[in-house]
């Protein structure tokens, strides 16, 4: 088919159209240079607020410039899907985007059909669904797709903060679109609700301290002076988001995949095996812990919540394998029954 400066116009509105259809609630094109945000991401790795996440660190280059990963890409293709849904009352929150199944096989799915007008039209590309070395929110920004937040996560006027981000490099030359426009004003809402302040300053986060790292990407004990902090959250956190006045507009997803699954308590997680893990939480993002770093963490939602009736599975979980589950179990017990003393 014909690619020439004439047809791009035409090809842009086509994708578009693809993909609304493929439920995608949002679509903009840039160009593949390199963020405005390089500099900053550099410093912010060098001072180590990425923690543990040594893969931040490799293919830096490539993560900085995207015609590194694609040779001769001329635009980058973002996409928005909407996740948003109430969140279920239970003790042990769940981040709102791991509430049902993991959005990364649907979004990798539609990516690959939404790629096939790419390259009906001659076009080489890679898509990228949270795996690829891109930095995502500041690309969708720079395609009109929102804008970052102070707490750096991207932020659209319709949608508020509860979107799956996609992209895809292509070789077609595609018109970009103009860049959001920061509208965050002088709203500290995000800064003000994080728990453990880890949100520094605006658009400055120290994933040391963000309850998100610390109950999904750490490996082993969880500083014990942060642990009070994390308060009930089992898997994540969304409250430096669900803040957000933004969120206003939100509507609920329609992708049903995305509904809540019913999880058990985390008193009953401390009794799971390996075979009960991947029974509950087949298709899950929750799987990104693993077994030993879910029951850590319910040893610290039960070590801030929970009462005298838990302390048995806990005292059995202090006996367990691994050591930073028996430790943060024994942690629990102390924090029970130093509560029961002073009630």
């Amino acid at each position: 088919m014909n690619t020439d400066a004439q047809s791009m116009p035409a090809l842009k509105r086509e994708l578009a159209r693809k993909a609304a259809a493929l439920g995608f609630g949002l679509f903009g094109v840039t160009s593949p240079q390199p963020p405005a945000t390089a500099d900053k991401f550099r410093k912010w790795l060098n001072d180590g607020g990425h923690g543990d996440m040594a893969w931040m660190e490799r293919d830096i280059e490539r993560r900085l410039d995207p015609t590194l990963v694609l040779p001769g890409a001329r635009s980058i293709i973002c996409l928005g899907l909407n996740y948003f849904q109430p969140r279920p009352e239970r003790r042990g929150e769940i981040a709102t985007y791991a509430l049902g199944r993991d959005y990364h096989k649907l979004f990798n799915s539609r990516l690959r059909q939404f790629c096939e007008v790419l390259r009906s039209h001659g076009g080489e590309n890679r898509p990228y669904a949270d795996t690829g070395p891109l930095l995502e929110k500041p690309i969708a920004a720079r395609a009109g797709l929102g804008w970052q937040g102070k707490h750096t996560n991207l932020v659209n006027e319709k949608f508020g903060n509860w979107l799956f981000l996609g992209t895809v490099l292509t070789t077609l030359p595609l018109e970009p679109d103009l860049p959001a426009k920061e509208r965050c004003g002088s709203c500290t809402r995000c800064i003000d609700a994080c728990p453990t302040r880890a949100i520094k300053g605006p658009y400055s986060l120290d994933a040391r301290l963000c309850i998100s790292y610390l109950t999904i990407e750490h490996r082993g004990a969880i500083p014990v002076e942060l642990r009070p902090l994390i308060g009930s959250h089992l898997y994540g956190c969304d409250d430096c988001i669900a803040v957000c006045p933004w969120n206003r507009h939100a509507a609920i997803t329609l992708e049903e995949r995305f509904a809540t699954r019913p999880l058990p308590d985390p008193v009953e997680i401390l009794a799971w095996s390996e075979a009960d893990f991947d029974r509950e939480l087949a298709g899950m993002a929750m799987r990104r812990t693993k077994l030993q770093g879910l029951k850590r963490n319910a040893c610290i939602v039960l070590g801030n919540t929970g009462t005298t009736a838990d302390i048995p599975a806990l005292s059995a979980a202090s006996g367990d394998e691994d050591a930073v589950v028996a430790e943060s179990a024994a942690w629990a017990v102390a924090q029970i029954e130093m509560r029961t003393l002073s009630a």
